[in-house]
């Protein structure tokens, strides 16, 4: 049970990355991209393509925020801490890349909305001719409105390959164990609901700070 995605496990991290005014608390904010991750890799192909570089990237964080530890410090421990300490420490660049918290937690951010538009998509019922469209042609969609113009004409490429390789909706529904598209709605739309007020949140900071278009 421990290497298969849990809806549950997703929302009791998501909450707890809840922290107070408005802030993200990193550590519970990793932990459900762990979650995530396990999502992802059930996904098949597509988890290739985008999981190596989620897991890379939280990596990064964590390191940054032991080193930090273990100097008795704590500026790694939320979003706001980070940015705040990162840019009065001069990590930050908005003019070419460096491998700050900053830059590195813009790039999840931005994989986050994906597979909350994802999940949200996919929670949906039928369309109006009463048909429910597949799992690859809404993750498609999902990846064209959140990541696709940040990415290379190579990438998206290999993107849409990875996209049809996705399973079916029963497959899906078996991730989170429902039995039907009623069942699995309402569960999946919780979890797209929770990744979408930490989502804001992330957002608003990175917007307060002129940090959307970090290089």
């Amino acid at each position: 049970p421990g290497h298969r995605f849990q809806v549950s496990q997703l929302l009791s991290h998501l909450h707890s990355a809840l922290g107070p005014d408005g802030d993200v608390l990193l550590q519970p904010y990793l932990s459900s991209w762990d979650e995530l991750l396990k999502f992802m890799e059930s996904l098949g192909p597509v988890a290739g393509f985008i999981s190596q570089q989620v897991e890379h990237k939280a990596s990064v964080i964590r390191r940054l925020a032991q080193r930090e530890e273990a100097a008795e410090g704590d500026a790694y421990r939320s979003v706001r801490s980070m940015i705040g300490a990162e840019l009065s420490r001069g990590l930050v660049s908005f003019r070419q890349q460096t491998p700050s918290g900053c830059r590195t937690l813009l790039r999840l951010h931005r994989a986050l909305l994906w597979l909350q538009l994802f999940l949200k998509k996919v929670a949906e019922g039928p369309q109006e001719g009463g048909e429910l469209r597949s799992p690859s042609s809404l993750c498609r969609e999902a990846y064209r409105e959140a990541l696709a113009h940040h990415h290379s004409w190579l990438a998206r490429r290999a993107a849409d390959v990875a996209f049809m390789a996705l399973p079916d909706r029963d497959a899906l529904f078996q991730l989170v164990c429902a039995r039907s598209q009623g069942e699995a709605g309402p569960l999946l739309d919780r979890a797209a609901e929770a990744i979408g007020e930490v989502y804001g949140r992330t957002q608003k900071a990175f917007e307060e700070h002129g940090m959307l278009e970090l290089p």
